[in-house]
């Protein structure tokens, strides 16, 4: 899998992932699927040099995304910690993937200036929490029945890691 900067182009891919995230529950908070103007709105908050989005691409096609957000944008004690997120297509899970893009992103974060990265993420997502575990994250802190999915009550824990 190739790994590049994401373009306004790869909108659509990006977000029929996510969707596909939405869909399967505990993927994500969200519940129901995200419009493309919400995901444009959402793309203008990640900058190349501060916080960017990347896709993996297979043969031309994107198969997987990754990016890194603030976390409380704005607070400028906190600019050298970023969240990580990353969703794979569904069609491509199992491939290894998701662990090529952690380990990008843990080569990637020292150059843009992060020395902690973090992931919020349902707690029933055990493969999510076995990939961040692979990679170094500990459970820094567990939001205790935070998000109800379908009439089912869940937590939310927090991992995180110094790069």
């Amino acid at each position: 899998m190739d790994i590049r900067l994401a373009q306004t182009s790869d909108l659509e891919a990006i977000n029929t992932i996510y969707n596909q995230a939405v869909l399967a529950r505990y993927c994500t908070a969200d519940l129901d699927s995200i419009s493309m103007r919400e995901r444009e709105i959402w793309f203008q908050t990640h900058s190349e040099e501060n916080y960017p989005v990347f896709v993996g691409e297979e043969s031309g096609e994107v198969v997987a995304w990754f990016s890194f957000s603030a976390w409380r944008s704005g607070r400028r004690a906190l600019v050298q910690t970023a969240e990580v997120s990353y969703y794979i297509h569904d069609q491509h899970f199992r491939k290894g993937y998701a662990s090529q893009l952690m380990s990008f992103a843990l080569t990637k974060a020292p150059e843009l200036g992060f020395k902690n990265l973090f992931a919020i993420l349902l707690e029933p997502n055990i493969a999510s929490i076995k990939l961040l575990e692979k990679f170094g994250f500990e459970l820094w802190g567990r939001l205790v029945d935070v998000a109800e999915i379908d009439g089912e009550v869940c937590s939310q824990r927090i991992y995180g890691r110094q790069v």
